[in-house]
């Protein structure tokens, strides 16, 4: 099974729970900003929140996807203050063409003091537990 992992953070968070997510299932965790070029059974995507809605870049990405390289999309991330992110990535990738795990991972992620610490030790040990069900 081949897996990817990508992610979107602007405060760091995303990027660790990518990481371990990556760690978890044997891949590399990367920024959007590089493509998924090969076939990937399984793309982890992670982001969050700004301004209510996922970033125009994690939408963009979504829709550059090549449907014929990508088995699903499995969503993760954190928030300070929202929750999932699962509905406005499903909204993409349903327009891309891609299907979408029902499952995810999501945890809070500090922003501006708010969740300090937060995703802490304990969040990517169950980021990545998460990753292992998915892949199986």
């Amino acid at each position: 099974m081949k897996i990817a992992v990508r992610y979107y953070t602007k405060t760091g968070n995303t990027k660790r729970l990518a990481e371990a997510v990556a760690q978890a299932v044997g891949a590399e965790a990367l920024p959007i900003s590089e493509p998924v070029a090969e076939k990937a059974d399984i793309l982890f995507l992670g982001n969050s929140y700004y301004a209510f809605t996922i970033d125009p870049e994690v939408r963009a990405f979504i829709r550059s996807l090549d449907k014929s390289k990508i088995g699903k999309i499995v969503n993760f991330g954190s928030a300070a203050m929202m929750n999932s992110t699962w509905k406005k990535v499903k909204a993409e990738a349903d327009k891309a063409g891609i299907a979408m795990e029902p499952r995810e991972f999501h945890c809070k992620g500090e922003f501006k003091g708010i969740h300090k610490g937060k995703p802490d030790a304990e969040d990517l040990a169950a980021a990545a537990a998460f990753a292992k069900s998915v892949v199986g």
